[in-house]
């Protein structure tokens, strides 16, 4: 793809994608290391399906910026995309000195977080949660256990209320996926945040959102606010569908639950594996070129988004291991790389397995409802997430003796 007219664009928002994404990246990679796509109707990108080329993007701040305001002039208001791609004063959307600023400023807030504390915390909502569902001997775990498990969990680290929990839940929802919902989603959630960092820059306590506005960096009431927009809307959704994925692909399997259970086989290499081969954050990592340039072969526009293809690169790197061949390096990519790599991998990390391990514990004879096979995936570009995970299990109450502590 070396010309200014691209081939036809591979339409990453038909519902098509979300039912079978590989074709879809199958068709970029045919173009090269570097594919031309739709994001929205109307919204082309170029997206980077090929190891070496993402590596390359993400490390090179010289002809790349994640500054995304020329790029915004050219789409239209009510873009179902824009909720995830706006510019906003906050780490991802910053370059040079901003975004060192922005990033201190989270990674210190989050270095305050126990590991214990936050342990504590994924186990009450767990319990929580196990309380609802438990006594029924049957659920949803992607409804009613991996995406209200997230909700709860960041609302305590932000400190707000259990009751809050479904507002944030819903709104994240609606701007991840995009489509007609996009826009109303965008606006709850901003909502939702303001209201949270005026009843903080009030009232301090002892939570993530008072902490950045007593930082040394000197932050504003707004930059906290974006801040904050950003760190609850990456950490809930790629979580929520890392905990979910990661169920999946456990009780898909009867020999990986088994020796889950008895311990042969940590939560850990499950949640390692959708890292590797079924990412959360499917395409991101979006850069924008300072001026035209040729890159691996496509000539990239000022202006056009730069998409990594986190999905993409998993997809054939498990492909060359599944033929025999191995990759010159095996890691994953789905925590990025270079200065913009995630700052709070080993929260989440902490986060994913912990649900997982309480769940199990709590019940231990989970059984799917669906084949693996059979499940289905939420629309949108950017995630790979599941709509649901039913399964049944023995009815159990939290509250009832010898349960664990």
């Amino acid at each position: 793809m070396t010309t200014s007219s691209p081939v036809r664009p591979v339409r990453l928002w038909e519902d098509g994608f979300a039912l079978d994404p590989y074709g879809y990246y199958a068709a970029l990679r045919a173009q090269g290391p570097v594919g031309w796509a739709e994001l929205a109707p109307g919204v082309p990108a170029y997206v980077v399906t090929e190891r070496r080329a993402a590596l390359e993007l993400l490390r090179d701040t010289e002809t790349f910026s994640h500054d995304p305001r020329p790029w915004e002039s050219t789409v239209a208001e009510d873009s179902p995309v824009l909720g995830m791609m706006r510019w906003r004063p906050n780490s991802l959307f910053a370059d040079g000195a901003a975004h060192v600023r922005y990033r201190a400023s989270l990674i210190d807030a989050f270095d305050r977080i126990e590991p214990h504390d936050l342990r504590d915390r994924v186990h009450r909502a767990v319990h929580v949660l196990v309380s609802r569902i438990g006594p029924r001997g049957q659920a949803d775990l992607v409804g009613e256990f991996a995406r209200p498990l997230m909700a709860l969990v960041f609302n305590s680290l932000f400190g707000l209320p259990d009751s809050q929990s479904e507002r944030l839940d819903r709104a994240l929802g609606m701007m991840m996926e995009g489509g007609a919902q996009a826009a109303e989603g965008e606006a709850e959630f901003g909502g939702y945040v303001l209201e949270l960092i005026a009843a903080k820059a009030e009232s301090r306590g002892d939570d993530l959102p008072s902490w950045l506005l007593d930082h040394p960096a000197g932050l504003s009431p707004e930059e906290v606010a974006w801040q904050v927009f950003l760190t609850l809307g990456a950490g809930h959704e790629p979580t929520a569908n890392l905990v979910s994925n990661a169920l999946s692909r456990i009780l898909g399997t009867s020999v990986y639950y088994s020796t889950l259970t008895s311990g042969a086989r940590p939560v850990m290499d499950a949640v390692v594996e959708v890292l590797h081969h079924e990412t959360p954050l499917a395409n991101y990592g979006i850069h924008y070129a300072r001026s035209p340039v040729t890159f691996h072969g496509a000539w990239i526009r000022p202006a056009t988004p730069v998409v990594v293809s986190y999905g993409a690169l998993a997809h054939f790197a498990e492909q060359e291991v599944v033929s025999g061949r191995h990759p010159k390096d095996a890691s994953h990519l789905s925590w990025s790389a270079g200065p913009h790599a995630c700052p709070v991998k080993r929260h989440t990390l902490l986060i994913a397995t912990e649900a997982i391990e309480r769940l199990t514990l709590w019940l231990p004879d989970l059984e799917p409802v669906v084949p693996r096979a059979e499940l289905t995936w939420r629309p949108g570009p950017f995630h790979r997430s599941l709509t649901s995970l039913p399964v049944r299990f023995s009815p159990c109450s939290p509250d009832q003796p010898g349960d664990p502590s």
